[in-house]
């Protein structure tokens, strides 16, 4: 099952899905908490017209599945999942998706928070905007 909940792909994604494939684990589930990323239309103060994503393949789907195993290690969770888009995504389109289970609330956020930060921090995952004065490659990951 981790390779459904644990993936990069090119399309849009189903958050309903990644939920339910979630919560199907277990029946001592109590919550269930998400973070998705979107892409914005503004960043550091210039108008964003275009976004895509690259990723190291291989490399970026261990980093995602590692950070799944820790968190079900370090948290009280059930399960979580987690997608990540790559290639162009238009404005207000999904890019990313996490969701935690686990029997109460607190678990789940804490988990989700450390999720997202943690991704960012040591996926090759890597954004490229376009902006009305050229193309910028955000450097808030590795």
């Amino acid at each position: 099952m981790t390779n459904t909940l644990v993936r990069i792909q090119k399309e849009p994604f189903s958050v309903e899905e990644t939920i339910e494939a979630v919560k199907s684990v277990s029946k001592g589930i109590g919550a269930v908490v998400t973070f998705l990323g979107c892409g914005r239309d503004f960043s550091k103060g210039q108008k964003i017209t275009g976004l895509e994503f690259e990723h190291y393949p291989g490399m970026a789907e261990a980093k995602l599945a590692d950070i799944r195993s820790r968190a079900l290690a370090d948290f009280d969770i059930i399960e979580m999942g987690i997608v990540h888009r790559i290639g162009e995504i238009a404005i207000g389109e999904e890019i990313v998706l996490i969701a935690v289970a686990s029997a109460h609330r607190n678990d789940a956020f804490m988990a989700c928070e450390w999720a997202i930060t943690e991704l960012k921090r040591v996926t090759p995952i890597w954004k490229r905007e376009t902006t009305t004065k050229g193309e910028v490659w955000v450097s808030d990951t590795p």
